[in-house]
């Protein structure tokens, strides 16, 4: 059996999660304390059962008990049980936004005297451990339900025994991926910004790629980047690892990144594998 656990901060998107597992065909239970899991997974494998697939909602809901979450996650891997942990999360000033359309209250409203950002600090720190052992992470801070859910379909229906890689580039004046897996910063090549024609222009323009990429240091960078990620896929794959990110940050995420983004993709597809490609802050 397939235990997946859905953990996360509230109102980053558990909800949805929990709707796309069962929409797949998982057998879905919300607001489940950490300490019945190893019970209620040795119920279904012991009761023979058709349920082979469960995905399992834990949170601060279950109050005190949360904080023997990880505990409880290492005691079902001690008995043999399939487990992988979903941690979804989200920024802030987001989680706030989705509050306030909503109308609802946080769970922690009490504890934080009714300052929503108080209970988002306080809950930042009681999950912390569960970030620290997912096996997936999501912040869906930028993502409508939509993407949400292909980013869920990719991860957990995407590829049978392979990985699928996601080549973003970005600009780090807008700050990093926080879903990065990989990140390789390309701000020490000649930026095309700075040629006139080409300003205006992105890594998406040959003229701009080809700026880029056809100089000798922008080459070299190249060989020893497909080098290492040559050597790393084998071995994510090894670890079960379904989904890898890796990003290329320049300064405003047009030039070089788009265009080390472009053919890192270009040279992934060349072997077989499947790759999503992201140029996160093009428009910008």
């Amino acid at each position: 059996m397939h235990l997946v656990i859905i953990t996360g901060v509230s109102g980053a998107g558990k909800s949805t999660a929990s709707r796309f597992f069962e929409d797949i065909g998982y057998y879905c239970i919300d607001n489940m304390p950490p300490e019945l899991l190893l019970s209620v997974a040795e119920f279904v494998i012991k009761s023979e059962s058709s349920v082979d697939k469960m995905a399992v909602a834990v949170d601060i809901r279950s109050g005190d008990l949360f904080s023997k979450f990880e505990n409880c996650v290492n005691s079902l891997r001690s008995h043999g049980i399939d487990v992988s942990v979903l941690f979804v999360d989200a920024d802030d000033d987001t989680l706030v936004k989705r509050y306030k359309e909503t109308r609802r209250k946080h769970p922690l409203d009490k504890e934080a005297k009714g300052s929503l950002y108080k209970a988002i600090e306080l809950e930042r720190k009681v999950t912390l451990d569960a970030k620290s052992i997912a096996d997936f992470y999501i912040d869906t801070s930028t993502m409508g339900t939509a993407e949400f859910k292909h980013r869920l379909k990719e991860l957990f229906c995407g590829a049978e025994g392979g990985i699928i890689v996601n080549v973003i580039s970005f600009g780090f004046k807008f700050g990093l991926p926080k879903d990065a897996d990989l990140v390789f910063d390309v701000r020490c090549l000649p930026n095309p910004f700075y040629v006139d024609e080409l300003k205006h222009k992105t890594g998406l323009d040959d003229d701009v790629y080809n700026y880029v990429m056809n100089n000798p240091n922008a080459e070299a960078v190249f060989t020893k980047l497909k080098e290492l990620i040559d050597c790393l896929i084998p071995l994510y794959i090894k670890e079960g690892k379904l989904n890898l990110v890796i990003a290329f940050g320049c300064t405003g995420g047009q030039h070089r990144s788009v265009s080390f983004a472009r053919r890192m993709s270009m040279y992934l597809e060349s072997k077989g594998i499947q790759v999503r490609t992201e140029h996160r802050n093009i428009n910008r």
